[in-house]
């Protein structure tokens, strides 16, 4: 049997809603997670789904108070400690009860900053991200995902802290702003605002110019009539499934929905949607999956629960009474075959379920692998300095995973090719670049700190060598190729491990590596209609319009590097490697087990609600005065409790929209906040560059690209405390790096390099 990733590792969890997912992401690795309550139990619990979703495998303990002597004791035990201070109802113990631990401390805005003491709940993070703004139809105000979007995002960003500040080898106040989680949703955009001055938009089902959401006979599909040379074979596919004059004089090898004329678009749209009306979601998704059309059902949790691919992977299974529980974001598999999916140990617990006597003194012998015990100070490094990953793979999903390691230090090592290079530098092409597979800011972004290398991995010679660096220089190989791809090039875990035991690998594509749908492609756009993201967000009277930035792209990858993070310190613990497969799906439908919980026990099938919340007495947007000749201004407010609203219409009087209607944004929050009423500004991405919280944090950081010149790159949402962290170089050119990595790291002479040029090896 495999030994859990995260063995030996106390946890005390005090956080609340925002954040309690964290924990159960730890536990399901293997760490003993603890969850203190008052005797009057959890506020979490009278949500009896939310509840058992995220306290799955941890263990409860009753304690008087943030002063029980217990509690302080149980706290200075611990290795991690995971709070959001400032949250309704929360133990409030101070860090200096545990001076030795990582302490994660999750808050909306960030620990300092003139915005820091903001009241913030779901609401309110996603409208000052930015992507709260762009996500809905152009003739209504912006819209939320029924589910909370922005605590999808923080609990995996929350465990990937986590362990990087217990990389580091030293105590940590790490310092999550969910704001800034969520920005990476954003795909770059408000970094490259300076450059296009572009605010952001709403487009309702639409991606760019065309059509992403379509109705069908029961419902909906997502497609993307998006071009590149990745998705090619897809646009013939539907020419032939539809078969329209239209589509057929099409040539989709040039095609660029960027660059195509209005009328084209709209023809090919009008009959592709024609196509659609006629079948039913499972017939397209039926055909999608036999044929490999880039399509996918807008699934509500109907669909998902009766997935034969879920079932396959045993993503259900039985947890406590529940029969189909959502039990695994990753897939572990150590060097010697054995397999443990990441999952609970146990259903949530029951009040006080643990005795805090035998909550104490639980740190086991491996403990120390984990107790922070360095010294910090100046001069420190950054916590992953000196890791080595190698990274295969092309899109968003793939290199945001390691860009997180990047920007703590590891070298991340990219292996490109000049024939077939990643899709996003295609995607880019067209006439306003002027730098060719050079000219891709998203590229840039998604890839900021990191080097590159070109192998031409069709030749095995090339193969050769790419296996030296996997063996030989790399501690990590990270790849999000179809399944079959590796396995094709001689790269994968089977293999390499033989000569490799110490070796740690991810592979993380859309289904996983195994199942009856392993082989279905998809990009984010299909991940967010398969996972319920889309079903969730938009209003109940129209069609849904899933959230900005097709989210599994950035969902995902926050499991993907936690996931790495936890096998690197299973091997400083053991010394053996780990294979971790990592479904994209699978780790948005983890973000949403509250939702699957629910429709298991009791068949309710929540689904689009506007900016609506079944909690609150007052959520939702409100308009705001025009700020020059600047339109489409609102203010998100919540009200939870009758104290709140009472403050609240003490203010803005009955009529809240009125009241705001006459103020801008600034006014209506800076008021109500003095107040303790949650108001936030919906922020475009103009309005993120002159966010003075966002400045304080330094989130953006100015770099200069060989080709693209001047320009911003986001960091991601947490800082240590004792642990620099950053960017020294732009995302990479094609085989910037290929000298150092042919030179210094294979050794090669000059005369074999000029030998393999001549043979394609690099190409």
């Amino acid at each position: 049997m495999a030994t859990p990733l995260l063995q030996g590792l106390a946890v005390v969890d005090l956080a609340s809603e925002p954040a309690v997912m964290t924990g159960r992401i730890l536990a399901d690795l293997g760490a003993d997670v603890v969850r203190p309550e008052l005797e009057s139990g959890d506020p979490g619990r009278a949500d009896a789904p939310r509840f058992a979703a995220w306290n799955a495998g941890k263990r409860s303990v009753v304690v008087s108070g943030s002063d029980d002597p217990a509690l302080l004791a149980l706290v200075g035990e611990a290795q991690v400690v995971i709070d959001t201070p400032g949250c309704p109802g929360v133990l409030d113990v101070d860090p200096s009860a545990g001076p030795g631990a990582v302490w994660v401390r999750v808050t909306p805005f960030g620990l300092d900053g003139p915005r820091s003491g903001w009241r913030a709940t779901d609401l309110g993070v996603m409208a000052a991200s930015g992507n709260l703004f762009c996500t809905g139809d152009p003739d209504r105000q912006p819209v939320r995902c029924a589910e909370p979007a922005s605590y999808a995002h923080t609990g995996p960003e929350a465990a990937f802290a986590a362990l990087t500040a217990l990389a580091s080898g030293r105590p940590q106040i790490v310092d999550v702003s969910m704001q800034e989680v969520v920005f990476v949703a954003n795909m770059t955009t408000p970094a490259r605002f300076p450059q296009t001055g572009f605010r952001g938009a709403r487009r309702g089902a639409n991606i760019g110019r065309t059509r992403e959401i379509w109705p069908t006979l029961d419902g909906f599909v997502s497609f993307g009539l998006r071009g590149g040379k990745a998705r090619v074979a897809s646009l013939v596919l539907l020419t032939s499934l539809v078969d329209t004059p239209a589509l057929r004089a099409m040539d989709w090898s040039e095609y660029s929905p960027n660059t195509a004329d209005d009328a084209t678009l709209r023809a090919i749209e009008a009959d592709v949607a024609e196509y659609f009306a006629q079948h039913t979601m499972q017939e397209l998704y039926d055909i999608a999956c036999e044929t490999n059309l880039m399509l996918a059902p807008t699934n509500s949790p109907r669909e998902v629960h009766a997935s034969a691919q879920l079932d396959a992977r045993g993503f259900f299974g039985p947890v406590g009474d529940d029969a189909r529980f959502p039990r695994s974001f990753a897939v572990v598999r150590a060097a010697d075959g054995n397999v443990a999916s990441a999952r609970p140990s146990a259903p949530a617990p029951e009040l006080g379920s643990t005795a805090i006597e035998d909550a104490l003194g639980r740190p086991s012998p491996s403990a120390h692998h984990y107790r922070p015990n360095g010294a910090g100070g100046v001069g420190v490094s950054p916590a992953w300095n000196g890791l080595k990953i190698l990274e295969f793979g092309s899109g968003a999903a793939g290199p945001i995973a390691t860009r997180y390691f990047a920007e703590h230090g590891a070298t991340v090592l990219r292996v490109e090719s000049t024939s077939r290079p990643d899709f996003l530098r295609v995607y880019a092409l067209g006439p306003k670049n002027p730098h060719g597979l050079e000219g891709s800011p998203m590229y840039d972004g998604l890839n900021v700190g990191k080097a590159d290398v070109t192998f031409n991995l069709k030749h095995p010679k090339a193969v050769e060598l790419v296996r030296r660096l996997a063996l030989d220089w790399a501690d990590v190989v990270a790849e999000n190729f179809a399944p079959r791809a590796m396995k094709g090039f001689g790269l994968d875990y089977d293999t390499l491990v033989t000569h490799r035991p110490d070796l740690v690998m991810v592979s993380a594509c859309l289904n996983g590596q195994t199942g009856p749908h392993k082989d279905y492609p998809g990009f984010g756009g299909q991940g967010s209609a398969l996972s319920g993201y889309n079903w969730l967000t938009g209003w109940p009277d129209r069609e849904p319009v899933g959230p900005h930035g097709t989210i599994t792209d950035s969902l995902a990858p926050r499991f993907v590097a936690t996931a790495v993070a936890a096998g690197l310190l299973h091997r400083r613990r053991t010394g053996r490697g780990v294979y971790l497969d990592v479904s994209q799906v699978e780790a948005a439908l983890y973000t949403l087990s509250p939702w699957l919980i629910r429709y298991a026990r009791d068949g309710v099938s929540g689904t689009r609600m506007g900016n609506d919340h079944p909690g609150a007495l007052l959520h939702g947007l409100f308009p705001c005065a025009d700020e020059g000749d600047i339109g489409d201004r609102w203010v998100a407010i919540a009200a939870w409790t009758d104290d709140e609203q009472t403050r609240l219409h003490a203010i803005t009087g009955p009529d809240v929209a009125a009241w705001t209607a006459s103020r801008t944004r600034i006014e209506v929050a800076d008021a109500l906040q003095a107040v303790g009423v949650e108001a936030v500004p919906v922020e475009d991405f103009a309005d993120l560059h002159d966010d003075p919280q966002v400045a304080h944090r330094e989130h953006f950081v100015a770099l200069t690209h060989p080709f693209l010149g001047d320009g911003l790159y986001e960091r991601n949402g947490f800082r240590l405390s004792d642990a620099p962290s950053g960017y020294s170089r732009s995302g990479p050119t094609l085989g910037q790096d290929q000298d150092w990595v042919l030179d210094e790291v294979l050794g090669l002479s000059p005369s074999e390099r000029a030998e393999l040029a001549d043979d394609g090896v690099f190409d």
